[in-house]
């Protein structure tokens, strides 16, 4: 990897540092001044910007941290033991002219861990699939193979890798395909399951949980991929001592066309030539307190997004964790499922 993929101008956006992140699949961007090392950038960096003031529209240098660690080329050989002090996963070299000469990276397998995470994980595995029939007619959503696995297995083993072995699947179309599934598999996980009688929408089926999980959990779609360090995202959400906490995406949207606003007058006010647009949306993955499942009224069927807005209007804190774009692969068309199918392809 060339040192040049790490630099980034202080006067690039946000959007833009967060797409080269996302492109070198590192934590870490170095910031230059007339050739020479002024700052560092990184995706924790972003995510608290976003989380205290939300603008999309800064620049690196309102969010770049001007004093960060570095090490001398004469001093080199010690890099792997600065790193690990100070928890580096990118280090600059940098010579006499404070230019960055190269960068030491941790390799794979030095820097994997083994996983933290306990946290029991529920999988809304219940629904129809419509959106990608004619495959749902066939096989239930969760089951539908992403390469030589199933959607939800994959979901699984990432949690799994991160140390959490103790998986709820509530479901109800065709499942007792997924329940075979899983008996047949060789797993060093528990999987339990909750059966809904009736469709209970992406909120309501936690119901049937009670009494069943009395720890703060993970709830996740069952047609979603996130690429994300899992037991941080938990990590924040004790921190911040949320009821709540919705990982959300990063998305940009390039509208095809001009798009004209129009005044009172029937005139035209303004002419946009293919704007584009950035927001954060809702991924379908929540890190949620045992609180929810025992308060949610049985066999009532209700979306989640809801009891976040139930919960919201009480006062209650729900929390945002905001991850980039790339780190979210969505299965829920089959454009996306292709789309998801190919990325898997390419890191596996």
């Amino acid at each position: 990897m060339d040192v040049n993929e790490f630099l980034i101008d202080e006067e690039s956006t946000m959007l833009e540092a967060m797409a080269l992140l996302d492109k070198i699949a590192k934590k870490v961007l170095f910031v230059v001044r007339d050739n020479r090392f002024a700052a560092a950038i990184t995706d924790g960096d972003i995510r608290r910007w976003i989380l205290k003031k939300g603008s999309l529209n800064a620049r690196v240098k309102d969010i770049a941290n001007y004093s960060p660690k570095y090490i001398r080329e004469k001093d080199k050989i010690s890099a792997k033991e600065y790193m690990r002090k100070h928890s580096i996963e990118a280090l600059p070299v940098l010579n006499e002219e404070e230019e960055i000469v190269s960068v030491v990276l941790w390799n794979d397998e030095e820097i994997e861990r083994e996983g933290k995470l306990q946290a029991p994980v529920v999988i809304m595995a219940g629904g129809l699939g419509t959106r990608l029939y004619p495959y749902t007619k066939v096989l239930p959503k969760p089951l539908i193979p992403i390469g030589e696995i199933p959607i939800v297995e994959h979901i699984i083993n990432r949690f799994n890798k991160c140390g959490s072995n103790q998986f709820f699947l509530i479901v109800n179309h065709k499942k007792n395909m997924i329940k075979s599934y899983f008996n047949d598999i060789e797993r060093d996980y528990e999987v339990n399951y909750a059966d809904e009688d009736n469709p209970l929408g992406t909120g309501g089926g936690l119901s049937l949980l009670k009494g069943k999980i009395d720890s703060t959990f993970i709830l996740s779609n069952c047609d979603i991929l996130i690429e994300e360090d899992y037991e941080k995202i938990y990590d924040y959400h004790k921190k911040e001592k949320n009821l709540i906490t919705m990982v959300c995406s990063l998305k940009n949207i390039k509208i095809p066309y001009g798009v004209i606003e129009i005044n009172e007058a029937g005139e035209i006010e303004k002419m946009k030539e293919k704007p584009e647009f950035s927001f954060f949306t809702n991924t379908g993955m929540y890190i949620v307190e045992p609180q929810v499942i025992e308060e949610l009224e049985e066999n009532k069927s209700i979306g989640f997004p809801d009891i976040i807005e139930m919960y919201k209007h009480n006062g209650e804190k729900i929390g945002v964790y905001p991850i980039s774009e790339n780190a979210w692969l969505d299965m829920g068309q089959l454009d996306e499922m292709e789309k998801m199918r190919r990325r898997l392809e390419r890191d596996e």
